[in-house]
């Protein structure tokens, strides 16, 4: 978001500054721009939930979990809002696999470097790094990860600010390695197997080191702050991270973060905890739910499109609206605040490319930015390339059919219901685990015919 923000727009030309998708990061953000009504309409406040279960765990078991939510629902933005409720006990760490590492190709030994690095990062940036006489091992042996040749580590006579010096210089030559070590992970082009096959045998030895730094630097942040550390792993649903990676770092080495001696927070896409696999994820799931603008009768749910008119108010001044047309973008992007954001921008961006004085998104403005939207659902309906076993149209569009009748067995967990999760066909409400067609969907159905023309639910 970009600083200089301090309301929401007042025109049409202003609107690109306040609707950006970046999650809101900063205290400043988080006051001019977060409404709270949006967890009242959700079932459950789903931070509140976390933030007591960290409390419980501080001083104790480290506690571990997976935090999950359609693309676009908010979930950045309720972890900063959930590091804030935390912070007299805990010093959060974001991680984003989407951008800090090659999102198409990373393995489980990337995450673990870059929990390593990122922990080393923020223990230097807060005066907490493990510089003391007995971290001499520790830190050769980091270095020797990296690729550099193990010195022995003499002891002489000599004064005790000569050593911290020495060990200061090798602290500094880890970082410089460790940074290099986490731009090859990000930017190499392709691996040899047999680099892979390497890492996954000393795969002990970099859980053995990871824990060693944890322990190392959470001494030294406790003696200076009485705080623990927290890693958010953020991104793991975002395109182009396939279900087999997914799959691989958590089914097939999921034991690996069981044993690190840290407290983590893992966001995952919804689809995973339906898939045939979702037994064996390691730790609890929470959710954070889509804010319905229909309720299961398919009538207009009058609080949740309350609590998204007061997240877009924010943003966007009302006034900017032609009458009728805040709310049918609401509808339109089905209660999610990314799609919203997108609709309301291209909206306000064709009002002013058909006339350069227009000061209102009007019905043509809305009608077209919504139909843009349709087509882009469309798409994710057909085929999908991380779909395990090709599924048809007509195994989607049936199970569509059955979750808007909401018919027996609808929300047994299949294939289909999760490719349709990943695609955001479905959305799931309320704390309850109801499922709902998505409104351009039902559009969809509608127009297809396999639903009435006169059936609700959809965008007009």
């Amino acid at each position: 978001m970009n600083p200089t923000v301090s309301g929401p727009a007042e025109t049409l030309h202003g609107l690109y500054l306040t609707l950006r998708p970046e999650p809101l990061l900063t205290q400043d953000e988080f006051s001019t721009f977060y409404r709270s009504q949006v967890n009242q309409v959700r079932g459950m406040d789903t931070v509140a939930r976390l933030s007591l279960k960290l409390q419980q765990s501080f001083g104790a078991v480290p506690f571990r979990t997976f935090l999950m939510g359609h693309p676009g629902v908010g979930k950045s933005t309720e972890i900063t809002r959930l590091l804030e409720r935390v912070k007299e006990q805990h010093v959060g760490i974001r991680l984003s696999i989407a951008t800090e590492l090659n999102p198409a190709s990373f393995k489980v030994f990337d995450v673990l470097l870059l929990m390593l690095v990122r922990i080393a990062e923020e223990a230097d940036r807060m005066g907490v790094a493990p510089l003391g006489t007995d971290s001499t091992v520790l830190i050769a042996d980091l270095l020797q990860w990296f690729g550099t040749k193990k010195e022995s580590q003499t002891r002489t006579a000599g004064s005790a600010a000569s050593v911290d010096i020495g060990i200061g210089a090798k602290w500094l030559e880890f970082l410089g390695f460790s940074v290099s070590a986490k731009a090859e992970a990000k930017y190499a082009a392709e691996r040899k197997t047999e680099a892979i096959e390497h890492s996954i045998q000393r795969l002990p030895d970099l859980i053995g080191l990871c824990n060693r730094l944890i322990d190392a630097c959470s001494r030294k942040l406790r003696e200076k702050t009485g705080k623990e550390w927290l890693l958010i792993v953020e991104d793991l649903d975002k395109t182009g991270i396939s279900p087999q990676q997914l799959q691989e770092l958590f089914i097939q080495y999921g034991n690996v973060f069981e044993e690190l001696r840290v407290s983590m927070i893992f966001t995952i896409p919804v689809w995973l905890a339906y898939s045939e696999d979702a037994n064996r994820l390691p730790f609890e799931r929470y959710m954070i739910h889509d804010t319905p603008v229909f309720d299961q009768r398919h009538d207009a749910h009058v609080e949740g499109r309350a609590a998204v008119e007061a997240v877009l108010a924010a943003r966007v001044a009302p006034s900017l609206f032609a009458e009728g047309q805040m709310t049918r973008l609401i509808v339109a992007s089905g209660g999610n605040l990314r799609d919203l954001f997108e609709l309301v921008l291209n909206a306000g961006e064709g009002a002013l490319s058909r006339n350069p004085g227009a000061t209102v998104i009007g019905p043509d403005d809305a009608a077209a930015a919504i139909n843009q939207k349709r087509r882009d659902y469309r798409m994710k309906l057909g085929q999908s390339p991380y779909d395990a076993l090709p599924i048809s149209y007509d195994q989607k569009s049936q199970k569509l059919v059955a979750v808007y009748q909401d018919s027996p067995g609808n929300d047994m967990p299949d294939a289909v219901l999760y490719s349709l999760l990943r695609a955001r066909g479905i959305q799931e409400f309320n704390g309850t685990g109801w499922f709902g067609v998505h409104p351009l969907v039902v559009d969809i159905l509608r127009d297809q015919q396999h639903l009435s023309s006169e059936a609700p639910g959809g965008t007009s």
